[in-house]
C-alpha cells in the first residue's frame, strides 16, 4: 500500500474514532443495559482494534496517536464532544491513551504471530490492554489528585459492565474483520484476511 493510501486510511480511522466516541450523543437511545445499569454505547475500542487489524501495528498506532493529539488541541472529538488537555486529568484519560497500545498490540499479533485464530487473540489482547491501562489510570487519577477514596479493586468492579460491553464488541470486530478486510481489498488496501 502506498504512503498516500496509508495516510488516507489512518485519517479515516480518526474520523471513525470521533463517531465512535459520540454515537450516544447523537443517538441517545443507543445504550446497553448491563447489570441493572445503562452503559452508553461507545465504539472506540471496536475501531481502535480494527485500525490495528487492518492497518498493522505501525499505521494503526499512528492513526490513534493522531486522534489523541488532535483531541489534545481542543477539537471536540472525544466523548461528549469534548477535547483539550483537561480530559486527561479526569478518570477516563487512561482509556483514551490506551487506544494507541490497543491498535499496536492487535496489529502486532496479526503481523508477527502465526497462531491459529490469531484475530481473536488480537482483539482479546487489545481489550485486556485497554482495561489494564484505563482502570489503572482511573484509579491513580481518582486516588492521587481527585481526592476520591477508592480501592483498586473497587475501580475494577465499577468497570465490569463496560468491560462486558467492550469484550462483546471485540468479538464482533473479529467476526466482522474478514468482511471489512474484503471491502478494503476493493479499495486496493493491503491487509491480511486470514483467521489462521
Amino acid at each position: 500500500m502506498s504512503r498516500t493510501g496509508k495516510l488516507t486510511a489512518s485519517a479515516m480511522f480518526v474520523g471513525l474514532m470521533t463517531v465512535g466516541a459520540n454515537i450516544s450523543v447523537w443517538l441517545p437511545f443507543l445504550a446497553v443495559p448491563i447489570g441493572g445499569q445503562t452503559v452508553p454505547l461507545s465504539l472506540q475500542p471496536f475501531f481502535a482494534l480494527l485500525a490495528g487489524l487492518l492497518l498493522g501495528y505501525k499505521w494503526g498506532s499512528y492513526s490513534m496517536i493522531c486522534y489523541v493529539l488532535l483531541g489534545l488541541t481542543g477539537l471536540p472529538i472525544f466523548a461528549d464532544l469534548s477535547g483539550g488537555f483537561g480530559v486527561f486529568a479526569g478518570p477516563t484519560g487512561g482509556f483514551l491513551l490506551s487506544f494507541i497500545p490497543i491498535a499496536f498490540i492487535a496489529g502486532f499479533i496479526m503481523e508477527k504471530t502465526s497462531m491459529r485464530y490469531r484475530v481473536f487473540g488480537a482483539v482479546i489482547a487489545g481489550v485486556i490492554v485497554n482495561y489494564l491501562f484505563g482502570v489503572t489510570y482511573m484509579y491513580g487519577a481518582m486516588h492521587l489528585w481527585m481526592g476520591v477514596d477508592i480501592s483498586y479493586l473497587a475501580a475494577w468492579i465499577s468497570m465490569i459492565p463496560f468491560f462486558i460491553k467492550d469484550f462483546c464488541f471485540a468479538i464482533l470486530a473479529a467476526l466482522f474483520y474478514p468482511r471489512v478486510a474484503h471491502a478494503f481489498r476493493k479499495g486496493k488496501v493491503t491487509y491480511n484476511t486470514s483467521f489462521k
